[in-house]
């Protein structure tokens, strides 16, 4: 199988880094064909801006939506967008690799999501009608391929328990998991994460590792989140809220999950 690894850190001698390359021999030694994007090796460019469209009407203002869309249907994007495309489109699953930093990625991977998740590619897609609101949220361009985080962070794992200060580890990275895995279709796969990690010492990292090669080892068995699909009758269209029939004990994150 084709594994795409989307891959986030500034040193090369971190934990991440040693976790990267742990990753791609384990994948290669089952038998997959690696790709990886490092983006800070690549000097990726994070910012969403008009040099993302080749084709541009000068004087016009730029709309970066529509921009987007018009680059992507007549062909126009900046190549460096399309080969990342042309990456996911190969991958039958991806592998997002980073630090949480500030609850969230590093500001270089979420450039890469804003300027590779273009418009007709991973969102605007599909029937928009009083029975379907597009093809997203289990369904879309990236359907029928797996994604899973792979992700490090300083912090205890009891900091994000359920009654944890940093709230449940779930919680945390739901709007990665289910805003930008699942909503352009990817199954989305139980997160793999290391904590504690300013504090690691060899002994440890190497209970990583293979905690890690466990979960290489089961990437196309491993059973995803059963995140709810938009479409199957148990949202609302076009208020895209839960039936009232749908877990009514449930609110918040909790409450798309089945």
């Amino acid at each position: 199988m084709n594994v795409l690894i989307i891959y986030a850190h500034p040193e090369p001698t971190s934990l991440n880094g040693s976790l990267k390359d742990f990753a791609i021999r384990r994948l290669e030694a089952n038998g997959h064909t690696v790709q990886v994007s490092d983006l800070y090796a690549m000097q990726w460019k994070a910012q969403v801006d008009a040099a993302d469209t080749l084709e541009r009407q000068a004087g016009t203002p730029f709309r970066p939506s529509l921009d987007s869309q018009r680059a992507f249907a007549n062909g126009w994007q900046s190549s460096d967008i399309a080969a990342e495309q042309d990456k996911l489109r190969w991958a039958d699953a991806v592998i997002f690799q980073f630090p949480l930093w500030w609850f969230s990625m590093p500001a270089i991977m979420k450039g890469w999501v804003d300027r590779v998740y273009a418009y007709g590619f991973a969102y605007g897609v599909g029937e928009h009608s009083d029975a379907r609101w597009g093809n997203r949220y289990g369904e879309g361009s990236l359907a029928g391929k797996r994604a899973m985080l792979v992700v490090t962070t300083g912090g205890w794992e009891s900091h994000y328990s359920a009654r944890g200060i940093n709230g449940p580890i779930g919680d945390v990275l739901f709007p990665i998991q289910h805003g930008i895995l699942y909503y352009p279709g990817f199954d989305v796969l139980p997160p793999f994460v290391a904590y504690r990690t300013g504090k690691m010492d060899d002994a440890r990292a190497a209970v990583v590792r293979d905690a890690l090669g466990q979960r290489l080892d089961a990437l196309f068995e491993t059973a995803p989140i059963p995140f709810r699909p938009q479409n199957s009758g148990q949202y609302e269209i076009p208020a895209l809220t839960l039936r009232d029939d749908i877990a009514p004990e449930r609110s918040g994150f909790a409450a798309h999950m089945a």
